[in-house]
C-alpha cells in the first residue's frame, strides 16, 4: 500500500512557497542495525518519489540510543558518509529526490580519539541546589517562575561516579537530492547517556538548502532557498553550567535560530516519556509504556498552552502505521510538546508593536491561521490607526519572522526507557505571543508522517 501525499494548497499565494517535509518516527531495537533499516526502509519506500521536500530520521535511529558505556557502543559507531546510517540517508534520498537528516555514532578517528581525557575513576562533583529536580513539578506560568524553583533547603552535594572514555560524537547527517553529502552536526549539549562515550559538538549548525521547483512553482517564482537550523534532543535545554530559572532563558538554540533567521528547526530527539500529564502531574502508565527521567531540567514553563489544545485536531496529513504497543498510542505525550515550545519562546514570545502575518497555513485544513481581531473602537482605534500609519513605511519589510519546528522523535522502550514520540510540527511567530502545534503523532506510534506546508 502506497502512503497517501495529499497535494499542497491548491492556490500559490504571495510570499509563500510550498514546503513537504516528512518524520520517520521509529521504533529501533537496541544494537540490531540491519533490522532498523530495513524496518526504516520499509515505511520510506512506500513514499512515491519528489513527493517531499525533507526526510526525518531520529537521534541515533538505527542502532539505538540506552548504551551504558564506551565499550557497549563501540562496536556500533559509525564512519562519517560510509557507515550503514549515513549510506542508507543517502539511498532514500536519492530514491526520494528529496533532503535527507539522521542522527548516528559518528566514530572518532583516532586522532581525535587519542586527544580526547579519560576518566575512570569517581569523582564527587558539587550540584547547585537550584540543579536538582523536583519530582512532578507543574508548569508554572511565565510570570512567576521563580515561585516554583526548587527549595533551597536541598542538600547541594551529591556523589557522582563518572566513567569516561569519549570514543565517537553523537551526531546528525544530511544528504542533498541527489544522493551527495551536505554536512554533518555534532550534538553540542549531552545528555547524562551521551557523557559516558560522545564528545560534545561545538555549537549549533545552520544550511542553506536550495529546493527544487514543484509543480506550483512558476519560471519567474521559484522556490528560494530554505534556511535550516539543525539540533538533536538534548540541545533544546539549557548547556551547562546554565540552569533555566528565569523568562530570560537562557534560550540557546532558539537565539541561534533568530540570529541567523532560520525557516525551518529540525530536531531529532530520543527524547524520553514524561510520565506526567499536561500539567505536570504524576501518571500512571498503561502497559504499553513504563515511566522514565525525562530529559529536563527544573522547569516547563509556557504561556500559550491553550494554543495546542486548540490545534491538535487540525489533521494528520498522512502516516502508514503498523502494530501497538499500547491501546492509546495515538495520544501524543503532551507535558513533552508543551516543554517543547516552551524551551523556544524567543520564536513566539509576545510583542505587543507586531504587525502584519505570515502564518503557517497547512493543505486540507482549515481555519489555521484565522485570529479574531482585537483593534480598539472608536477615539483608541484611530489614535492606533495614526501610530500605524506613521510608521507603516518603517515597518512594511518587517512582517513577523516565522519559523517552523519539527521534532521526529523516536519511540518504543529500551533498556529500561520508554521514549515520548511524539513527532510534531509547530508554527512558531515572533511577537504572536503563543506557539501553534499544528500537528503531531502518538507516543507509541511508529510510522512516517508528512506535512505538506506553505511558509
Amino acid at each position: 500500500m502506497t502512503v497517501p501525499i495529499p497535494p499542497v494548497a491548491t492556490q500559490p499565494q504571495p510570499g509563500r512557497i510550498p514546503l513537504r517535509i516528512a518524520v520517520v518516527q521509529l521504533r529501533p531495537k537496541i544494537g540490531q542495525v540491519k533490522t532498523n533499516i530495513e524496518r526504516a526502509r520499509e515505511l520510506c519506500f512506500k513514499l512515491q518519489p519528489h513527493t517531499i521536500d525533507l526526510l526525518c530520521f531520529p537521534e541515533m535511529a538505527f542502532t539505538g540510543y540506552v548504551f551504558d558505556s564506551a565499550a557497549a557502543i563501540f562496536p556500533y559507531l559509525e564512519e562519517p558518509r560510509t557507515g550503514p546510517s549515513s549510506l542508507f540517508c543517502q539511498e532514500v534520498a536519492k530514491y526520494l529526490g528529496c533532503y535527507v537528516a539522521g542522527g548516528y555514532p559518528e566514530r572518532l578517528s583516532d586522532e581525535e580519539r587519542l586527544a580526547q581525557p579519560k576518566t575512570s575513576e569517581a569523582q564527587i562533583s558539587v550540584v547547585p541546589k537550584d540543579a536538582l529536580p523536583v519530582e512532578g513539578m507543574e508548569i508554572p506560568p511565565s510570570d512567576n517562575i521563580s515561585e516554583h524553583l526548587p527549595s533551597a533547603s536541598i542538600s547541594a552535594v551529591i556523589p557522582q561516579i563518572k566513567h569516561r572514555n569519549v570514543v565517537g560524537a553523537n551526531s546528525a547527517i544530511i544528504y542533498s537530492p541527489e544522493g551527495e553529502w551536505i554536512g554533518g552536526y555534532r550534538k553540542t549539549n549531552l545528555f547524562k547517556t551521551d557523557e559516558t562515550w560522545a564528545k560534545a559538538g561545538t555549537g549549533f549548525k545552520s544550511f542553506s538548502l536550495p529546493l527544487s521547483p514543484t509543480p506550483l512553482d512558476s519560471i519567474e517564482a521559484a522556490r528560494p532557498p530554505l534556511n535550516m537550523t539543525i539540533g538533536i534532543c538534548m540541545d533544546l535545554n539549557p548547556q551547562p553550567p546554565n540552569n533555566w530559572k528565569s523568562v530570560d532563558g537562557p534560550f540557546e538554540i532558539a537565539e541561534h535560530c533568530i540570529e541567523n533567521r532560520s525557516r525551518l528547526l529540525v530536531m531529532l530527539n530520543a527524547w524520553l516519556f514524561s510520565n506526567l500529564n499536561e500539567n505536570g502531574e504524576t501518571t500512571t502508565v498503561s502497559a504499553g509504556g513504563g515511566g522514565s527521567d525525562t530529559e529536563e531540567l527544573d522547569e516547563a514553563k509556557t504561556e500559550g498552552n491553550d494554543a495546542m489544545d486548540e490545534e491538535k485536531e487540525l489533521g494528520r496529513v498522512a502516516e502508514e502505521d503498523e502494530g501497538t504497543i499500547d491501546p492509546d498510542e495515538d495520544e501524543p505525550d503532551w507535558y513533552t510538546l508543551r516543554y517543547w515550545t516552551a524551551r523556544l519562546e524567543p520564536l513566539w514570545r509576545r510583542d505587543l508593536r507586531r504587525r502584519g502575518s505570515n502564518e503557517t497555513i497547512m493543505s486540507n485544513s482549515s481555519n489555521v491561521s484565522d485570529r479574531g481581531s482585537d483593534k480598539p473602537k472608536g477615539e483608541e482605534q484611530g489614535v492606533v490607526e495614526a501610530v500605524e500609519e506613521e510608521e507603516e513605511e518603517e515597518e512594511e519589510d518587517k512582517a513577523p519572522h516565522e519559523t517552523i519546528v519539527v521534532v521526529c522523535n523516536r519511540s518504543g522502550k529500551e533498556n529500561g526507557e520508554t521514549f515520548a514520540g511524539s513527532s510534531a510540527i509547530f508554527s512558531m511567530r515572533s511577537g504572536s505571543g503563543r506557539p501553534r502545534l499544528l500537528d503531531m503523532m502518538g507516543k507509541d506510534e511508529e510510522g512516517v508522517r508528512v506535512w505538506n506546508i506553505l511558509v
